[in-house]
C-alpha cells in the first residue's frame, strides 16, 4: 500500500510537469468510465449522490476548514438551492441551464444573511445561530403549501440540454460528475489565492489577521457566500435528479451531522480528505439505513472519536505519511551520495 501511494504521487507529479491540467484531464477520463463498472442503476444513483455530496462538502470546507467559521447551517443553504430550483423549474418553467445559476445566486444571497452574524458571533454562538437558520428553512418549507408543505415538492423536471433529456441515472452522472470535478478544481484555486491565504489567517487568529491588514468582516462574508454557492449548486442538482422530488425530511439535523462527519473525518481544511470523507460516509450512511433511529448516535460518536484520536482526519494522516516518506527518501539519498563521495 505504501508503494502504491508513492507511485501514485510520483505519477501525478510527472503529469503535472507536462501540463498542470493533465491530472484533471486523466481523472475526468477515468471517472467517465466509472458507470460501466456498476452492476445496477442503484449503484449509479449512489455515484450521483456522492458527486453531489462532494460539492456540498467542499463548500462547507471552505467556510469551516479554510476560514474557520463554526457553522452547522450548511444544510439549510442546501435546502434553499433545492427548493429554489423546484419553484423556478415547476412554477416558472426555467430550463436546467438557467435554473442552476439562478438557484446558486439565490443561495448566495441567503449565504450573505447567514454570514452577517459571524461579524459578532464566534464558536458555539455562531453554531447556534446557523443551526437556527437551517431549522427555520426546513420548518418554513414544511408549513408552506407553495413549497409542498409536509407532502414534499414533486414533479421537478429532469434536465434537458440541447434537446437531450437526462432522466436516467447513468445519463445524469455525466452532468453531476463534471460539475463536481470543476468544483474541486475551483476550491484548490481559492485555497492557493490571496483570498485563501486570508481565510487561513482568519482561521488561525482573527486579531492577528486584522492587525496584518486583512479585512476580517469582508473575508468572512466572502467565505459564507462562496460556501453558499457550492451548497446551492448541490441542492439544485439534487432536486433535479430523478425522481425529481424533495421533502423537508431531506434536510434535517441527521443530514447536517452526516455532512459534518464527512468534513471532520476527511480533515478540516483538507480538500482531498473531504472528498474521501464524502465517499466513505455516503456509502456507510446507505448501508446503515436499517438502523435509522441510531444513525445520529453512531455518526455523532464517530465525530467525537475522530476529533479525539484523529484531529486532522484522514487527510492529515495522508499528509503526515507522505511528508515523512519524502523525508526518509531524501535522507537515504543524501546518505548514499555521501557514501559514494567517500568511496
Amino acid at each position: 500500500m505504501n508503494q502504491v501511494f508513492i507511485a501514485l504521487q510520483g505519477l501525478i507529479e510527472r503529469m503535472r510537469s507536462v501540463h498542470r491540467s493533465l491530472p484533471w484531464i486523466v481523472s475526468f477520463a477515468l471517472l467517465c468510465a466509472l458507470p460501466y463498472l456498476a452492476q445496477n442503476q442503484y449503484q449509479i444513483f449512489l455515484m450521483n449522490l456522492i458527486a453531489i455530496m462532494i460539492i456540498l462538502v467542499v463548500g462547507l470546507n471552505i467556510v469551516k476548514g479554510f476560514a474557520g467559521q463554526v457553522t452547522v447551517g450548511h444544510i439549510g443553504l442546501y435546502a434553499v438551492g433545492a427548493y429554489s430550483t423546484a419553484v423556478i423549474t415547476v412554477n416558472f418553467g426555467f430550463p436546467f441551464l438557467l435554473a442552476l445559476p439562478c438557484a446558486i445566486l439565490i443561495t448566495m444571497m441567503a449565504g450573505c444573511v447567514v454570514g452577517v452574524p459571524s461579524f459578532r458571533l464566534e464558536g458555539a454562538y455562531l453554531a447556534l445561530a446557523t443551526l437556527g437558520f437551517a431549522e427555520s428553512i426546513r420548518i418554513s418549507a414544511a408549513v408552506t403549501d407553495y413549497l409542498g408543505s409536509t407532502s414534499g415538492f414533486g414533479g421537478i423536471p429532469s434536465p434537458v440540454i440541447f434537446g437531450v433529456k437526462f432522466d436516467q441515472y447513468h445519463e445524469y452522472y455525466y452532468i453531476v460528475m463534471p460539475i463536481a470535478l470543476v468544483a474541486v478544481y475551483i476550491s484548490f484555486a481559492v485555497l492557493r489565492s490571496s483570498t485563501g491565504r486570508a481565510f487561513t489567517a482568519i482561521r488561525e487568529d482573527t486579531i492577528a489577521a486584522a492587525a496584518a491588514g486583512v479585512n476580517v468582516k469582508r473575508y468572512k462574508l466572502i467565505a459564507f457566500v462562496v460556501g453558499a454557492a457550492y451548497a446551492g449548486c448541490a441542492g439544485s442538482l439534487y432536486a433535479q435528479m430523478t425522481p425529481g422530488y424533495i421533502h423537508p425530511n431531506n434536510f434535517t439535523v441527521i443530514e447536517m451531522v452526516t455532512l459534518l462527519l464527512m468534513v471532520v473525518l476527511g480533515g478540516l481544511g483538507h480538500i482531498w480528505g473531504g472528498i474521501i470523507g464524502a465517499v466513505l460516509v455516503t456509502i456507510i450512511f446507505d448501508l446503515t439505513r436499517g438502523w435509522y433511529y441510531y444513525q445520529l448516535l453512531m455518526f455523532g460518536s464517530v465525530i467525537v472519536l475522530s476529533v479525539i484520536f484523529m484531529p486532522k482526519g484522514i487527510g492529515g494522516i495522508l499528509d503526515r505519511y507522505l511528508i515523512s516518506k519524502r523525508f526518509v527518501t531524501a535522507r537515504e539519498r543524501s546518505h548514499n551520495i555521501s557514501v559514494g563521495s567517500v568511496e
